[in-house]
C-alpha cells in the first residue's frame, strides 16, 4: 500500500470569500491506505491517500465533486509526478446532478503549429520510439492547468487558487519516497541523467533514485502552483511559466555527455497562447439496460468499448462458461481494436464514421467474422462501416505503424473519482503519457513535460494516409476511457483507470466481472486481467495470475495465447446503491495499492 509520508494539514483553505475553517485530514504517519470505504455524504478514490484525503476534506468542507477531484490532481502532481501533472493533459466527465446531465472536458494536449510531420521521420523511416519519447518532439501543448480552471469556473465552488493549495504544501513540506515512486525512477534512471533539471530533482547527487523512505520535496513544483494561484491561467500560457515551456521544448537541458541524442522540438509562445479547452458532449452507449456516457472523439475509449459491447450484446454470459465467455469478449476486443486503429483520430481533422461503427446493423455483420470455436492466431482486418452510414464507396484507411513501441506496456496515467453529496459525480483520468513523460522537467519549474506526440501514428510510408497521423495543432487519438454507467437514468458506478491501450481493456474487462458475471465491485477490480488489442501475433498481454487460472487453461485450449506483462492498469471507482450509500474503490495491490475514503463512513 502507498504511506503517508506526513500528517495533511488542511485546516485552512481560503475559499474566495476570505478563508474558512475546514476539518482536518490527519493521517497519522506510516498509515496504511485504504481500497474501499462505504459511507455518504461524498466520495473520493485515487492511487494515493494524500490526493484522496486532500480531495475529503475540500468535500467536507463544502466543496462539490468538481472542486474535489481538480483537489486530488494537484496532490498527484506532487506525489504521482511519473502518471500525472499540470505539463500534461487529460479527459474529465462530469455529471450534474441538478440538470441530469453529462458533460466532458477535453483539455487533450495538441500539437504544435510547427510540428510538421516530416520532423518525425529520419532516412524515410519513423524515428525511433526511444529517440521519440526523450526529445522536444514528443512534447504537445499542455492542457492540465486550463482543463482545472475550466471545469471550477464552468462546474465547481472554488477557484483554482483555493484548491491548488493543498498541493502546495504537500510540494513544500515533502512525503516519503515509496517503493513505487522508487520503482518508477530506477526504470527511467539513464534517461533522467542524461537531463540536468531531472536529474536535479529526482537522482541523488550520486545520480541515483532516492531511497525508500526519503523525504522528497519540490519546492520549484510549489513555486509554480503559487504562481498559477496568484496570477491565474495567463502566466502559465502566456507569461513566464510559458516562456519556461517553450524554452525547454526547443532547447533541452540535456547533461554534459549524455548517452542519447535529444532532440529539440518546434512549440512557440503561440501555440500556448491559442490553447482551447473544448466541451464535447458525452459518447453514450449501451450495454445489457445499461447506459454508458463517456468522451467521445478523439477519445478511443468509449468507443471502443461501445463496439466491443455491440458484439457481446448477442451473447448471454448465463449461458456460457465463463471461459466462453471470456473467449468471445477477446475476440470481440481483437475486432473492436482493429476498427479503432483503422478509423478513429481527431474529428477536427478527419471524418470518423462514428454512426456506422455504432450501427447494430454493422454489429450483426462483424460479428460474422468473430469466431466462436477457435481464436484468431493473428491481427484481425478492420470492418467497413461506410455502407451504414450511406456511403457506397471508401475503404478503411491503412493500419500503419504506431509511433510507439508496440513492446512497451505503458504502466502510467492515473485515474480519480469523485461524487458529493448533492449527487454530482467526476470520473477524470489525467495523464504526461509515459512514465515521466518526456523525461524532461522544466527547470526551476518542477514539472515533467508530457510525451504525447508519441500517441500519433507514423506509417511506413511518410506520405500514406492516416486517421491519426500528426498534423499542426490535431490532438492525437486516446485511449482514456472515464466512464460514469447509469441503470434507469440513476448513476450506478463510475470508473477509470491508468495503462496506455488496456486502458480501454481493464475498463471493459470490470464492467463484464461486475454486469456479466455478477462480481460485487470490489472483486470485478481485484480480478486478473488480460488484454487482448489486436496484437500483429495474436497473443493477448495478461498478468501471471490470469495466465495461472483454470480460464486461460480453457482459453488455451480455444488457441489463446499469452504474454507475461506483469500488472495491468489501477481501477479507481465509486459504486451507487439505492440506499443513497457509496462504495469507494481502489486498485488493493496493483501500484502500491489505492485510496479510497467517503465523507459520512458507515456505521
Amino acid at each position: 500500500m502507498r504511506r503517508l509520508a506526513f500528517s495533511v494539514h488542511v485546516s485552512l483553505l481560503c475559499l474566495g470569500l476570505g478563508c474558512a475553517s475546514v476539518p482536518e485530514a490527519r493521517i497519522p504517519l506510516s498509515s496504511a491506505a485504504s481500497p474501499i470505504a462505504v459511507g455518504q455524504g461524498g466520495a473520493a478514490a485515487s492511487v494515493d491517500v494524500r490526493a484522496t484525503a486532500a480531495a475529503i476534506s475540500i468535500l467536507k468542507a463544502g466543496g462539490n465533486a468538481i472542486d474535489a477531484a481538480v483537489t486530488a490532481a494537484g496532490v498527484l502532481g506532487v506525489t504521482d509526478p511519473f502518471s500525472c501533472g499540470i505539463g500534461g493533459g487529460g479527459f474529465m466527465v462530469v455529471y450534474l446532478a441538478d440538470g441530469k446531465r453529462v458533460v466532458t472536458i477535453d483539455h487533450r494536449e495538441t500539437a504544435p503549429q510547427k510540428l510538421q510531420r516530416s520532423l518525425l521521420y529520419e532516412g524515410g523511416a519513423p524515428l525511433p520510439f526511444a529517440a521519440f519519447l526523450t526529445s522536444g518532439l514528443s512534447t504537445g501543448v499542455p492542457g492540465t492547468i486550463k482543463g482545472w480552471d475550466e471545469a471550477l469556473r464552468r462546474y465547481g465552488t472554488r477557484s483554482l487558487s483555493d484548491v491548488l493549495q493543498p498541493a502546495i504544501r504537500v510540494a513544500e513540506q515533502g512525503f516519503d519516497v515509496d517503493t513505487t515512486f522508487f520503482e518508477q525512477t530506477s526504470r527511467n534512471i539513464e534517461r533522467f541523467r542524461d537531463i540536468s533539471s531531472t536529474a536535479a530533482l529526482y537522482l541523488t547527487p550520486e545520480s541515483k533514485p532516492w531511497p525508500v523512505g526519503t523525504v522528497f520535496k519540490n519546492p520549484d513544483l510549489a513555486k509554480t502552483y503559487r504562481l498559477v494561484a496568484q496570477e491565474g491561467i495567463p502566466v502559465f500560457y502566456q507569461g513566464e511559466i510559458a516562456r519556461a515551456i517553450v524554452s525547454t521544448v526547443t532547447r533541452p537541458p540535456v547533461t554534459q555527455g549524455a548517452s542519447r541524442t535529444v532532440r529539440p522540438g518546434v512549440m512557440q509562445l503561440s501555440d500556448l497562447a491559442s490553447y482551447e479547452v473544448i466541451i464535447r458532449p458525452p459518447m453514450s452507449s449501451n450495454y445489457r439496460g445499461y447506459t454508458l456516457y463517456g468522451m467521445g472523439l478523439p477519445g478511443s475509449g468509449s468507443l471502443t468499448l461501445a463496439l466491443t459491447f455491440n458484439l457481446l450484446e448477442a451473447y448471454d454470459p448465463s449461458s456460457l462458461s465463463r471461459s466462453a465467455f471470456l473467449h468471445r469478449y477477446l475476440e470481440a476486443s481483437r475486432l473492436a481494436f482493429a476498427d479503432r486503429n483503422a478509423f478513429i483520430g481527431d474529428p477536427a481533422f478527419i471524418s470518423v464514421p462514428e454512426k456506422g461503427l455504432l450501427s447494430p446493423d454493422y454489429a450483426a455483420e462483424r460479428r460474422k467474422t468473430l469466431g466462436v470455436s477457435r481464436a484468431s492466431a493473428q491481427a484481425a482486418e478492420p470492418g467497413n462501416p461506410l455502407p451504414f452510414v450511406g456511403q457506397t464507396n471508401g475503404v478503411p484507411a491503412p493500419s500503419g505503424s504506431a509511433s510507439s513501441d508496440p513492446g512497451v506496456l505503458d504502466k502510467e496515467t492515473t485515474h480519480i473519482t469523485t461524487t458529493d453529496a448533492a449527487g454530482n459525480i467526476v470520473s477524470y483520468t489525467c495523464t504526461v503519457e509515459y512514465e515521466g513523460g518526456n523525461g524532461i522537467v522544466v527547470p526551476g519549474y518542477g514539472f515533467f513535460l508530457n510525451n504525447e506526440m508519441t500517441d500519433f501514428d507514423l506509417p511506413a510510408d511518410p506520405s500514406a494516409p492516416h486517421p491519426n497521423a500528426p498534423a499542426p495543432g490535431k490532438r492525437p487519438r486516446s485511449s482514456m476511457s472515464p466512464l460514469i454507467v447509469f441503470k434507469n437514468g440513476a448513476p450506478v458506478l463510475a470508473l477509470g483507470s491508468p495503462g496506455g491501450g488496456t486502458i480501454i481493456t481493464t475498463v471493459g474487462q470490470t464492467l463484464i466481472n461486475n454486469l456479466d458475471f455478477g462480481m460485487p465491485i470490489e472483486q470485478a477490480i481485484a480480478a486478473p486481467r488480460v488484454s487482448q488489442r489486436n496484437a500483429p501475433d495474436g497473443r493477448s498481454t495478461a498478468e501471471p495470475e490470469f495466465i495461472a487460472s483454470p480460464e486461460a487453461t480453457e482459453l488455451s485450449a480455444l488457441g489463446h495465447q499469452f504474454t507475461d506483462a506483469g500488472q495491468i492498469g489501477a481501477v479507481t471507482a465509486i459504486r451507487f446503491h439505492p440506499d443513497g450509500t457509496v462504495t469507494a474503490l481502489a486498485e488493493p495491490r496493483r501500484r502500491g495499492g489505492g485510496s479510497a475514503m467517503v465523507v459520512s463512513p458507515a456505521k
